[in-house]
């Protein structure tokens, strides 16, 4: 069962920034799986690290876009990645710590940060995008 399920209601209008999104939710749910099925310290970490890593990616990749677009509030998305990397690594932390019940703090925070930022966040840029390039 999936935690979260890709479907059009979370486009966001800009085609290769939603084929993105759609790997961030493919990898979620992995990562979700892997954790309900009990595996191991080692796969889950493993799994974790390459969603903080592929986050960075598309953190990247956004902004290289917006810069791009000339978007105006580039500024302060890029903050919003900021802030978002950090409290990544902040839970890759506590995971490699050992802490217990991080799983559900962690798929929780992964779920509602990652639909509030594409429904809201990037939704907003895709609309920018959209009025101003014609896109």
């Amino acid at each position: 069962m999936a935690l979260l399920d890709w479907d059009e209601s979370l486009s966001i209008g800009v085609k290769e920034m939603d084929r993105q999104h759609q790997v961030l939710v493919e990898m979620l749910n992995e990562l979700h799986s892997s954790m309900m099925a009990g595996n191991t310290h080692e796969i889950l970490g493993a799994l974790l690290h390459k969603l903080v890593e592929y986050a960075k990616f598309h953190f990247h990749a956004e902004e290289e876009f917006l810069s791009a677009e000339a978007f105006p509030a580039l500024t302060a998305h890029h903050q919003l990645h900021e802030d978002m990397t950090k409290e990544l690594q902040v839970f890759v932390d506590r995971y490699e710590r050992g802490e217990e019940m991080i799983h559900l703090h962690l798929m929780s925070f992964l779920r509602d940060w990652l639909m509030h930022h594409i429904l809201q966040e990037d939704r907003g840029y895709g609309q920018w995008v959209t009025r101003n390039t014609g896109r």
